[in-house]
């Protein structure tokens, strides 16, 4: 397990080009705090969109992810980066992605695969300073 801290999390946002955008979505429950960081860091807005796809354990609940709670407020013409902690399936950021069909929609994840990776680096598992296990 690769430890990770706020410093190097901050770190590696300040060096990354990220886009301008209106709204950051966390995708949640594991992207709620990397969203919130990343929207402190963009000085944007920041709403959440739950999905169930796993359970404590890290195993699939579900055929695929369900959705449990849609973004609030309305979306269009706004540009959104939609962030999630881990994107190695693709599951859960397309299933969130499906519900923003239409708007202007960037993805990022901490690790894993998405049009920005802070960590693209890091194949095994991460301890996020941010989790308890």
């Amino acid at each position: 397990m690769v430890p990770l801290s706020f410093v190097e999390i901050s770190e590696r946002l300040n060096s990354m080009d990220l886009p301008e955008v209106d709204l950051v979505i966390g995708i949640g429950s594991g992207g709620i705090v990397p969203a919130s960081l990343v929207a402190f860091h963009l000085k944007a807005e920041l709403q959440v969109v739950v999905l169930n796809y796993r359970d404590e354990n890290n195993n699939p609940r579900y055929d695929k992810p369900v959705i449990l709670k849609k973004p609030e407020r309305e979306l269009d013409g706004k540009k959104i980066l939609l962030v999630d902690d881990v994107s190695v399936s693709g599951k859960t950021m397309n299933a969130a992605l499906e519900q923003l069909t239409g708007l202007d929609v960037k993805t990022l994840a901490m690790k894993g695969k998405a049009d920005y990776v802070l960590f693209p680096e890091i194949k095994d598992c991460v301890k996020w300073p941010w989790k308890v296990y």
